[in-house]
């Protein structure tokens, strides 16, 4: 089986392309090569079947076709253009998160005799304000940010090419992923990892948002337990609607700041600096803090337990020593 990951170069697709090279082996059956692809040549898993690195930009003429000439059987896509850049630069927002992932299902579409299981990474900006607590399963899209309406739109590509029979497509409404190695991306939610993650590494962080703001999250390990879930599940369960909210845990940001009390100390919560924001509070506070994920719990997606947990898994994965 040929496995084929878009964003493979990202903190998520690293982690995804080196977990399928250490199983080998998805929905029961073996991965036989891999093709990892980003803007720039995304770096191989030290050990697992051969594979292969593709540097080029998805929205690129042409590029759709590379990605699938060797008709990759599993497409995980995960490449984007994050919240904050899409508002920021509207025209490459909808370019990289619409027109590239239409131009993707296109190419699909047109290969003769081909009908690949796809994963997409969608997300919770799907939805928008005002919200009933929690969000059910079956609550209307209607995004207040360019990024949300985009994966949405997206979102819909997928399920009507499912339902047609071109491909075999799922997209999974991602929490908001904390906490997140590295350095800060150009997400809106950003700061959820880095009011953790820096005051652990003994630096500074600016909090944007009060206290009493409450978010939904799940780890890295768990997200990427979401993808290999997805890709082995039996998705005929889902009928015409492939959108699945993904479980998360939800919590208050004094909640976060709490649970890093408990796990480092006051020390750690004294490196962080309230500064208000308004342009992250307000593409932030059009999301919701609390879903029912009940369809995909009921299909064995599992995420953390609560907000200690999270941080476990930080310092097991990702934490420098």
């Amino acid at each position: 089986m040929h496995v084929l990951i878009i964003g493979a170069g990202g903190m998520l697709g690293g982690k995804l392309a080196r977990a399928v090279a250490a199983q080998g082996a998805l929905g029961g059956r073996a991965v036989t090569r891999m093709t990892l692809a980003d803007l720039a040549a995304p770096p191989l898993p030290a050990d697992g079947p051969p594979a292969r690195a593709l540097a080029l930009d998805i929205a690129a003429p042409g590029a759709p076709e590379r990605l699938i000439e060797g008709r990759p059987d599993i497409i995980f896509h995960l490449a984007a253009v994050l919240s904050g850049e899409s508002e920021a630069d509207f025209g490459k927002g909808y370019r990289v998160n619409l027109d590239a992932t239409r131009a993707l299902l296109e190419a699909i579409r047109r290969m003769p005799d081909y009908r690949p299981r796809l994963v997409y990474a969608s997300t919770l900006a799907v939805y928008g304000a005002p919200f009933p607590d929690p969000v059910p399963d079956d609550f209307h899209l209607a995004p207040s940010s360019s990024y949300g309406t985009a994966k949405a739109m997206a979102e819909l590509l997928v399920n009507d090419h499912s339902r047609r029979g071109f491909l075999d497509g799922v997209s999974l409404r991602l929490p908001t992923i904390c906490i997140r190695p590295g350095r800060p991306n150009r997400a809106a939610s950003s700061f959820f990892s880095s009011i953790l993650r820096e005051p652990l590494a003994g630096q500074p962080a600016e909090l944007p948002v009060g206290e009493d703001f409450r978010h939904y999250y799940a780890s890295p390990r768990a997200a990427t337990g979401f993808f290999l879930h997805a890709a082995g599940l039996d998705l005929s369960l889902l009928g015409t609607d492939r959108g699945l909210v993904m479980p998360g845990v939800s919590a208050t940001v004094g909640e976060q700041i709490e649970a890093l009390r408990r796990f480092a100390g006051q020390r750690a919560v004294d490196l962080i600096r309230r500064v208000r924001d308004p342009a992250v509070e307000a593409i932030v506070t059009t999301w919701a803090g609390r879903y029912a994920a009940t369809r995909a719990r009921a299909l064995g997606f599992r995420a953390e337990a609560g907000f200690d947990e999270i941080l476990r898994v930080y310092a097991e994965d990702d934490m420098p020593a």
